[in-house]
């Protein structure tokens, strides 16, 4: 594929993807992983593959595929056991990195993000070796490492980022749409999901050429399919998506964990241990990410794999395990309470910043307080009237009722 010099009259978005990041991360702390089939997860039933090395994706081992099968397929599979606290740490030095090139960069997980790099380019004579030196810093850096793809939408950047791995680069303007993305998988196409790509394949979509001649020819089956998102599909396959970096913090509408059992149960000695875990989980996210909440949900699953959950609103928002914990259990037995299990989960939602709760407890002390005052003027104001201290608030009458 022929790659391109950046075309300066648009904006250059960029999106940059850690390959197999948290198999890197176990590589990177354990060299003697690298060039061996490894999975992040954990075995046993409902144990689900939450990455893979390379080396494993060579034998059909993917990301959530249930862990037995990816055994099935690799039998010398390493399994290793998610380790959030190391891969949180290098993703910060990820996004540290990324920063020093450039400020409007948006996180779009903890491996990957959109970047706009127009300004950063302004005085570049060689784009395509800017990018390289980029990729190769983070890697002598961290050990970390990614795709790039450039673009001038978000979309063409993304799905730049994604055509070539590990290690790519890849530069894709509106005219190479024909040549690059028309010829791809419809299921490889960014914005069609898994439940998606199979209905579009019912009715000969096959490609995302195939996609766009349907769409040219205004196929209402394809409109049917899509729904509100047929006409931005059709823009980006048009190279007229959006170009715009959000550079706000991520804001989560909920904190949750859950978590299969290891039998089935009815058990709420069992299951109680379960809710007990998952709520300190719970607290300990939102307090990392200063989140209070007032919602509190849970998830259940029976064996016939049906999902259910139930929820309460509290009066005040909270973060507290104990609180989290003494709701969710209510939850569970006023619902659920004998009832084979295979599933739990604990979610806290609605959820608000602490400061929220101050501004708010604030305008309600000042706005009491100026209603007060107010009928307080008001009072020694028919008092002086009168000539004599006949009226009193409420508040200020002894409880007797001889004052």
């Amino acid at each position: 594929m022929c790659v391109y010099n950046v075309c300066m009259a648009s904006k250059v978005i960029v999106h940059i993807d850690l390959n197999a990041f948290f198999a890197r991360c176990e590589e990177i702390k354990d060299p003697s992983l690298e060039g061996k089939p490894v999975a992040i997860g954990h075995e046993g039933r409902g144990g689900i593959v939450s990455t893979c090395s390379y080396a494993a994706r060579k034998y059909g081992v993917s990301s959530a595929m249930p862990m037995f099968k990816a055994k099935q397929l690799c039998p010398h599979l390493i399994i290793l056991p998610v380790d959030y606290h190391f891969y949180s740490m290098m993703s910060k030095r990820f996004f540290s990195f990324i920063g020093r090139y450039t400020t409007l960069v948006e996180a779009a997980s903890v491996d990957e993000c959109f970047a706009d790099f127009t300004f950063a380019l302004r005085d570049e004579k060689n784009p395509i070796e800017y990018f390289k030196k980029l990729q190769e810093d983070l890697f002598k850096e961290t050990g970390l490492k990614c795709s790039i793809g450039v673009s001038t939408t978000r979309f063409l950047a993304k799905m730049a980022s994604d055509y070539k791995k590990p290690m790519g680069l890849t530069i894709i303007h509106k005219r190479d749409i024909p040549s690059i993305i028309f010829p791809l998988k419809i299921e490889s196409m960014f914005g069609v999901g898994k439940k998606t790509a199979p209905r579009l394949k019912s009715i000969g979509i096959n490609t995302i050429g195939d996609l766009h001649q349907k769409m040219e020819k205004e196929d209402p089956d394809v409109t049917n399919i899509l729904g509100k998102s047929y006409y931005t599909l059709k823009d980006w396959l048009e190279g007229k998506g959006s170009d715009e970096i959000e550079t706000e913090k991520w804001d989560p509408k909920s904190i949750g964990n859950s978590t299969t059992l290891p039998f089935d149960s009815d058990s709420p000695a069992v299951i109680k241990k379960y809710f007990q875990d998952l709520s300190k989980e719970v607290s300990s996210r939102s307090k990392k990410e200063d989140k209070l909440g007032f919602t509190i949900q849970i998830v259940v699953k029976d064996t016939n794999f049906k999902s259910f959950n139930k929820s309460i609103t509290l009066e005040s928002p909270t973060n507290d395990a104990k609180t989290i914990f003494e709701q969710a259990w209510a939850l569970y037995n006023k619902n659920f309470k004998g009832v084979m299990l295979r599933l739990v989960g604990v979610t806290l939602q609605n959820l608000i910043d602490p400061k929220e709760t101050a501004v708010q407890m604030s305008l309600f002390d000042y706005e009491s307080h100026e209603k007060e005052n107010a009928t307080k003027i008001i009072i020694n104001d028919i008092n002086r009237s009168l000539k004599k201290p006949l009226l009193k608030r409420a508040s200020e009458v002894n409880k007797d009722g001889n004052n």
